[in-house]
């Protein structure tokens, strides 16, 4: 079997009917295939900007990360297809991108949709799920609580099909929004969605021991107010269990052994422990659970359930293609170009906090504003974005700029390399730090 790149020179020398040109020529050659192809992007090339300029300037600029669409047409990456064949990109224009959120939708003579909506607790998953459905990432995530700040929209268009996600902040109680002064759509975010839902997607970290074993209160409270919305449960992160018994048992408590009107098998087995108590679901109608019942730990009314690394394609795969049944005939709400309802401006800051919550300590990333002072084209296509990081301490500027703005500037490249898979074009990211005044 011929090598990625053997086979990627290959498919160039067949497109453009020339001999395999030298490493100079190849990047000419890279830069113009776009235009060649027909593709509506201004410049995609293989030239790499400044990683870094004084102690307090850092800049990021790669062509494209390790699997960009470009990647992928030269045979250097091979993701799963059914994730990436022809998944848009966003455009760099705040205006394009609005025009094309309110355009027409293109959609065929038998149009179906389904709105689904991505619930859970705060670091479950739900923006790695979405990313990985999507086939191309353009929601924050870290290992920090709360990077999802708002709700975003997320579009999968497939044939005749429109799959809408929904990617909501992790759901809290009004008692930790009042007491940690987080944004009131932490708080309201979640509820809203819920009523233009066709679907829940409740998604449960199994890896977390210490809330595994239960719905959280919000959850459940969430998914009695709107019992007539269908239901699945994705417990995610099974990878990292190393005991795969423990699914029997969470699946067996999460659900209360009832999934789609039926008694699970592994039900008896979970029962006969010791000091396991298991109430009869089915004495309770979904409108009549008490969510402040201490017995109250799972829902018995999901549809099915989804055991799933949000990280793994293939596992991914299968929940995407019960999406995409699940859609009824109806029309579409956005054009097949949409990927995301976010500005371009909205996904750069998101993903420059993504680094800051994934680099910083503590309280450090929360208190760090975002200002974006420049976001032009240049003369040769690239994107060129300067913002400044306002922070409140000087303590907290040096951390933030790193010994020798080492820290500064691997921020700067690796959301420059996130952006460039995007918007699928040359990016030049440039970060400075200051003080709050």
């Amino acid at each position: 079997m011929a090598a990625p790149g053997r086979r990627g020179a290959e498919l160039l020398r067949t497109v453009l009917g020339v001999w395999p040109p030298g490493p100079d020529a190849a990047r000419e050659w890279v830069t113009r295939l776009p235009l060649l192809l027909g593709s509506q992007q201004r410049c995609v090339s293989c030239v790499s900007g400044p990683a870094f300029s004084g102690p307090r300037l850092a800049s990021a600029s790669r062509p494209n990360g390790q699997s960009s669409a470009l990647d992928c047409f030269l045979g250097l990456s091979q993701p799963d297809s059914s994730l990436n064949f022809r998944v848009p990109a966003v455009s760099m224009h705040r205006d394009e991108q609005d025009l094309l959120l309110v355009h027409r939708p293109d959609m065929p003579e038998n149009p179906r949709v389904l709105r689904a909506v991505l619930l859970g607790a705060p670091n479950a998953g739900k923006s790695t799920l979405s990313n990985q459905l999507l086939g191309r990432k353009v929601f924050p995530v870290s290992q920090k609580v709360h990077t999802t700040r708002s709700q975003a929209l997320g579009v999968i268009t497939e044939k005749e099909t429109q799959v809408i996600l929904f990617d909501t902040p992790g759901l809290i109680s009004p008692a930790k929004q009042k007491r940690h002064h987080l944004e009131r759509s932490l708080l309201e975010d979640p509820w809203k969605s819920m009523e233009s839902a066709d679907l829940v997607v409740v998604l449960v970290d199994v890896s977390d021991k210490w809330t595994r074993n239960q719905l959280s209160p919000q959850v459940l409270q969430c998914l009695t107010q709107f019992s007539q919305v269908p239901s699945i449960l994705v417990m995610n992160k099974v990878d990292c269990l190393k005991q795969k018994s423990v699914l029997l048992e969470l699946t067996a408590a999460l659900t209360e052994g009832v999934v789609n009107g039926k008694k699970l098998k592994t039900r008896q087995a979970v029962c006969s422990q010791p000091g396991n108590h298991c109430s009869s679901p089915a004495a309770k109608g979904p409108n009549t659970l008490s969510v402040g019942d201490p017995q109250r730990v799972g829902w018995p009314h999901f549809q099915e359930i989804f055991m799933l690394s949000a990280l793994s394609q293939e596992d991914v795969k299968t929940l995407k293609q019960y999406l995409l049944a699940q859609a009824r005939p109806g029309p579409w709400e956005f054009h097949s170009g949409v990927l995301t309802s976010q500005t371009p401006e909205e996904i750069c800051a998101n993903m420059i906090r993504e680094k800051l919550l994934e680099y910083l300590p503590q309280e450090v990333p929360y208190n760090v504003q975002q200002k974006t002072v420049m976001w032009e084209e240049g003369p040769n296509g690239q994107l060129m974005i300067e913002q400044k990081l306002l922070v409140p301490k000087e303590s907290h500027m040096r951390i933030l700029i790193g010994p020798k703005g080492h820290l500064i500037s691997q921020v700067a490249q690796e959301v420059g390399r996130d952006l460039m898979n995007i918007f699928l074009c040359e990016v030049q990211l440039r970060l400075s730090v200051k003080l709050l005044k």
